[in-house]
């Protein structure tokens, strides 16, 4: 691989950090200087050819890895941004655009950031008369700043994963049974008993904290209960932990911070249940069987599925997979993706994908070959899921859930078997988002794609009204 310019600087920090290590103690293992190191880390200097040896042979860095995560999910987004109208005089290539992201990832963040203040300004000035207030609507929404936050730090938090792996192991999980377990930490440790919620209250959780009582939906899957009691154990025992990564994501408002600690605990929640070296030698072991896997960890398929999106541990990585949630609707209202494969920022998801076919298929899980514009090919998987608190006059919850990776790693999932993997003819040609799509004969098309010119013929109608010049 190139040596030239290479900026790394978060990838060798989670290095540093998953070893234990200060810069000091670091640098000195690198053969390189502290102030050096503290550049690297900070992208004010390239990684050396020495230097990237240094960390493969010292430190188990792959470095094919090393071009790999964060700068691909800002390719993206930066890609979708400058595909934008706004730009139709500017039409970068890949290479600048990959120069932009290596050398200069601030610039590119700042762009993306200003794309997407363009666009929920230019959408909600839409929906108001002349008259209406025009403050404040670049801001993005807290739950947007929040899902970029985890979207640009990999979905992995290592001291928060790190420490619910080691509290996994103190208390015997996954060998012992995990609601016994994390009950019995949470009244020994703190002195919190656990309790039904009252009949017909709406909560999956609720504390108390005068009288130290947790109180759990007694209609919700064991697997949610599980995972309410970690939660709580997170809001207890990571208060300082949580508080100093909140603050330095620098988020622009209160509610930001508070969601984002929502997620963090989240996050602590499915780091406990689902113990990450077991997890992902399970994983492997299992082939990525969602069922087996939820089986074994006592979770659910969603759960499964969602942690299998977050195992970027330095130097113990798992497959790089691609996971979202989506509801009837076609919302995302969760995504991740480790894979080459991003998701649009804006717009709906391809209506080729297999993933809303699940709603036609419930309790199925159904596969898909599929090959986006870019040339990428995937193995798709998607299932649907309910959920519900209650009997027979309680609401259902719909969700789709989607879980896929590059074709290269197909054989390490059950999915692929007595798939033709090397058949190019097997694989539906799918999209990020109709937006961005360059395909000229998707008869599914709900949008045409910026930057294309569209040509009308009166006495021609094919499904879709209009070619793309």
């Amino acid at each position: 691989m190139s040596t030239g310019k290479l900026y790394i600087g978060r990838k060798v920090r989670e290095s540093r950090l998953a070893h234990g290590h200060t810069q000091a103690a670091f640098a000195e293992r690198l053969g390189i200087s502290t102030s050096y190191l503290n550049q690297i880390e900070n992208n004010q200097r390239p990684v050396s050819a020495t230097v990237l040896l240094a960390l493969a042979e010292k430190f188990q860095i792959e470095m094919s890895e090393l071009s790999a995560g964060s700068s691909d999910r800002l390719l993206s987004a930066l890609s979708e941004a400058l595909a934008d109208p706004l730009f139709e005089n500017y039409s970068p290539g890949m290479q600048e655009l990959k120069l932009v992201v290596q050398n200069a990832p601030g610039l590119a963040h700042a762009l993306v950031a200003c794309h997407q203040a363009y666009r929920r300004n230019s959408e909600q000035l839409a929906g108001f008369d002349q008259m209406s207030r025009t403050s404040g609507l670049a801001d993005p929404t807290p739950y947007e700043e929040v899902r970029d936050f985890f979207h640009f730090m990999d979905n992995y938090i290592h001291e928060i994963d790190m420490a619910g792996e080691k509290l996994a192991h103190s208390i015997g999980i996954p060998e012992a049974e995990t609601g016994a377990a994390l009950a019995a930490h949470l009244e020994m440790r703190h002195g919190v008993r656990i309790l039904k919620a009252a009949e017909g209250e709406e909560v999956l959780r609720r504390y108390d904290p005068a009288s130290r009582l947790l109180y759990l939906n007694a209609y919700s899957p064991a697997s949610t209960r599980h995972f309410q009691m970690a939660y709580q154990i997170a809001s207890l025992e990571l208060k300082t932990e949580i508080d100093t990564i909140a603050r330095r994501a620098e988020f622009r408002s209160p509610e930001s911070v508070e969601i984002c600690r929502i997620g963090l605990r989240n996050y602590f929640a499915g780091a406990v249940t689902l113990p990450y070296q077991s997890f992902v030698t399970a994983a492997r072991e299992l082939r990525h069987d969602l069922e087996l896997l939820a089986a074994r960890f006592g979770a659910s398929l969603e759960q499964v599925a969602h942690r299998l999106s977050t195992l970027q541990r330095p130097s113990m990585k798992g497959v790089p997979v691609f996971f979202a949630r989506f509801d009837r609707a076609g919302n995302i209202t969760k995504r991740h993706s480790a894979a080459k494969l991003q998701f649009a920022r804006f717009g709906a998801a391809c209506p080729l994908w297999n993933v809303h076919q699940s709603f036609e298929l419930p309790g199925r899980i159904i596969r898909q070959l599929a090959e986006t514009p870019d040339g990428v090919r995937y193995l798709c998987v998607a299932t649907e899921i309910a959920k519900s608190g209650g009997g027979f006059n309680a609401s259902r919850r719909r969700y789709a859930i989607a879980l896929g990776c590059e074709v290269a790693y197909a054989g390490d999932f059950v999915y692929a078997d007595g798939l033709d993997l090397n058949n190019r003819a097997a694989f539906d040609p799918i999209g990020i988002s109709c937006r961005i799509c360059e395909r000229a004969s998707c008869d599914q098309r709900a949008s045409p794609p910026f930057k294309r010119r569209l040509h009308v013929d009166h006495d021609l109608r094919s499904p879709v009204p209009y070619r793309l010049e």
